[in-house]
């Protein structure tokens, strides 16, 4: 940490000094592997390569594009027109027209089948936050959200660290497809129950991180059903709903709502954000939306600590705005994912590796079980620690996730180029081989 200092003794908040940040988790300690030894084409090809990070790199150009053909969106111009109004103080609720182009932007990538009003838009410094932001209106410290496993690791510092609140699992498996049921629900809630745990609320997932996989309506249907029967909040974190590979692939919950004409729907909130659709990660933009007047009006107040500046709003409000721009680069970004999906996924079943099969997101979740000299969390542990520090490569363990089934990994495929990924297949491929060679000599006594 730089300049050493001696440490006395003081006393810090319990926030401070509490383990449930979850950092300590594999998940962040294969990022560690790879910020201490990244992987360059050029200047480091033996260092490993990030495929734990959920970023989307396959379309950046198009941004760059669009950025360069339209300077306007970006610096202020002769005479500086706009800047002292975006320059000086902003109330929490953000620029209208960014929150007009947001909810124009995710109709457009439900492809018109969802409606949004900018009033119900709340901004928030990305999903993080938004996340955050909604388990404390919420839920008390010490009440509970139900959440899908296997699950995005960061839930555990996200929804957990600073407002007290626990995750109780709804436990899901491999014989449907990790779809979530009304039976692993009901179990979820009565563990919450024997343990005198409120629950407060289920978050899931669609599409799913680390699925990588869309929830069907039928099953969007059940969880409805069962919130409205238990009176409690559902959380959709559809932060991936632009990434999916087929636009028609993917139902909203507002859709479902919708069929409904809203009857309940006080009790359902809507995260959304820019970094994983549009590949702005940097520029931490996320948003709440909900049904219910009072959620809206408590996030805003509360979003007053995590705000988006305006400059970075002005950009994206122009951005947006512009429908040609936004269904070029909504098509364009589906075709290249699925075209880098497919890469990984036939490469990977080349090698003998098999996936689930995904329809969504920057990322395969990948079934290594049949590697495992264990099949246990000790042995999933063993094998993702030789692949990170012998094969190079950080992908994240499915016990990070909170995934019951020993043996799957998290690998991320859309933050690289085609030339890296293809260097982590071959990786891949003379692990698998070494591993069959050392089978042979086993079974042949040499």
């Amino acid at each position: 940490m730089g300049m050493e200092i001696e440490q006395p003794c003081v006393q810090l908040s319990r926030v401070a000094v509490s383990d449930t940040h979850g950092e300590d988790s594999p998940y962040f300690a294969g990022w560690k592997a790879y910020d201490e030894n990244p992987y360059d084409e050029l200047t480091n090809s033996s260092g490993v390569i990030q495929m734990g990070l959920a970023e989307n790199q396959v379309s950046f150009d198009l941004l760059e594009k669009y950025l360069e053909e339209h300077s306007e969106a970006s610096i202020w111009g002769k005479g500086a027109p706009g800047f002292r109004e975006n320059a000086l103080f902003q109330d929490y609720h953000g620029l209208k027209s960014f929150r007009t182009a947001m909810a124009s932007f995710m109709e457009q990538i439900r492809g018109g089948r969802a409606k949004f009003d900018p009033d119900r838009i709340v901004l928030t410094a990305g999903a993080t936050a938004a996340n955050e932001l909604l388990t404390f209106i919420l839920a008390n410290p010490g009440d509970a959200l139900l959440v899908p496993t296997p699950y995005y690791p960061g839930f555990d510092r996200d929804l957990r660290w600073r407002t007290g609140v626990k995750i109780v699992p709804i436990h899901c498996d491999s014989s449907n497809n990790f779809q979530i049921t009304r039976e692993a629900l009901e179990a979820a809630y009565k563990e919450a129950e024997s343990m005198n745990t409120k629950v407060r609320g289920v978050l899931i997932t669609n599409p799913s991180n680390p699925l990588g996989a869309t929830i069907q309506r039928s099953v969007l249907e059940e969880i409805l059903d069962f919130v409205t029967s238990k009176n409690i909040h559902l959380v959709s974190d559809e932060i991936y709903s632009g990434s999916v590979f087929t636009s028609s692939e993917f139902v909203s919950v507002a859709e479902i709502l919708e069929s409904r004409q809203y009857k309940n729907a006080e009790r359902v909130h809507i995260v959304y954000s820019l970094s994983k659709d549009l590949g702005l990660p940097g520029f931490r933009v996320g948003t709440i939306y909900s049904y219910n007047d009072k959620v809206v009006t408590t996030a805003r107040r509360m979003s007053s600590f995590t705000l988006i500046s305006s400059q970075t709003q002005h950009l994206l409000a122009c951005m947006l705005s512009d429908k040609e721009f936004t269904e070029k680069y909504i098509e364009t970004n589906r075709v290249r994912l699925r075209k880098r999906y497919q890469m990984i996924i036939e490469g990977l079943r080349k090698i003998g590796i098999e996936c689930l099969g995904g329809n969504a997101g920057l990322f395969c979740w990948m079934n290594l079980s049949p590697l495992l000299e264990k099949p246990t969390r000790e042995g999933e542990l063993e094998l993702w620690n030789a692949i990170v520090h012998e094969v190079k490569l950080n992908i994240s363990p499915g016990s990070s996730c909170h995934c019951s089934e020993p043996g799957w990994f998290r690998v991320c495929f859309a933050n690289m180029s085609e030339q890296t990924l293809e260097v982590a297949l071959e990786r891949i491929r003379n692990f698998m081989a070494r591993i069959r060679t050392e089978e042979n000599r086993v079974m042949h006594g040499v």
